[in-house]
């Protein structure tokens, strides 16, 4: 049986970007009651901030530190003097400037480094961050209601221990962010499965297959809208055979966003909630680590 750790922090439910913005982490808080409510934890290692303050938390392995300084001083009452810190690092409708809104950035970032160390030590199979699948943000930009991204951090940290990391992406957008952190590089593979044309972010064409020493380890599924689960297992699981057939990743991470399941009031896809963790399911067959 997979040895399965789960990190949770009571606090990200208590974060508000605005009052009618669609990304509300308090569903975070809303998933772990479900999750209690039907005895899954029980299965888990629970893990949270006070049992893992041995996991330091350097944003700047990744991001810039002007991006970063900026994020731990600007506040909804400061942020007119930094006008040109606004424009420059993307801040706006999308991602705005809110109560906390860096001690969000490093909850959300917790949750993958702890993940990873966990996988690099060997103490877990699965390491699960609902807090976490942050893809959109760049080295000094935030984007797509990411202001960091988790993800790149916790394969840097994975990069430590593991020689090959696979990213897959079942988020309805492309995981911009995170292909573009590893695009020149041989030891990360990135693949998205993503709704394309003249959707947000609009990257991830067929033909974005990496450069220099990465070129080939980009792995573009552009969609159409309307795509259901047996389409999309069909287009799925050749991939995934492909991918772990030639690249042989020693570690799997994982971003499931929720927005490519039917109904979502951002998305266009026609996946049932069955055919989306039919994916992570089909996964675990093919590969025995993940974040």
């Amino acid at each position: 049986m997979s040895k399965v750790v789960y990190y949770y922090d009571s606090e990200i439910g208590t974060y508000q970007y605005t009052l009618l913005h669609p990304m509300r982490p308090h569903r975070m808080k809303m998933t772990d009651t479900m999750l209690r409510a039907y005895g899954i934890l029980d299965k888990m290692t629970v893990l949270n901030a006070s049992k893992c303050s041995d996991i330091k938390v350097d944003l700047t392995a990744f991001h810039t530190d002007d991006y970063v300084d900026f994020l731990k001083n600007v506040t909804p009452e400061n942020c007119n003097t930094f006008s040109d810190q606004l424009q420059r690092f993307n801040i706006g409708d999308d991602c705005p400037v809110f109560d906390g809104l860096y001690d969000f950035c490093v909850l959300c970032a917790r949750g993958s480094l702890v993940g990873a160390s966990w996988l690099n030590h060997g103490e877990a199979d699965i390491a699960i961050n609902w807090s976490g699948g942050l893809h959109h943000s760049k080295k000094s930009e935030a984007s797509g209601f990411c202001y960091i991204n988790d993800i790149v951090l916790g394969i840097l940290e994975l990069l430590k221990q593991f020689p090959r990391v696979l990213y897959v992406d079942i988020d309805i957008h492309h995981g911009d962010g995170v292909e573009e952190a590893f695009y020149t590089s041989n030891r990360v593979m990135t693949c998205s499965l993503h709704k394309y044309g003249e959707y947000f972010p609009g990257t991830g064409a067929l033909g974005d297959i990496g450069i220099d020493r990465g070129k080939y380890y980009a792995v573009n599924v552009p969609l159409n809208d309307g795509i259901d689960d047996e389409s999309y297992s069909a287009i799925f699981q050749p991939v995934i055979n492909g991918i772990m057939e030639n690249f042989k990743p020693s570690v799997v991470v994982v971003q499931c966003g929720a927005d490519s399941i039917s109904g979502d009031r951002l998305g266009c896809f026609n996946l049932s909630v069955r055919g989306h963790s039919a994916c992570v399911e089909y996964i675990k067959t093919v590969s025995y680590t993940h974040l």
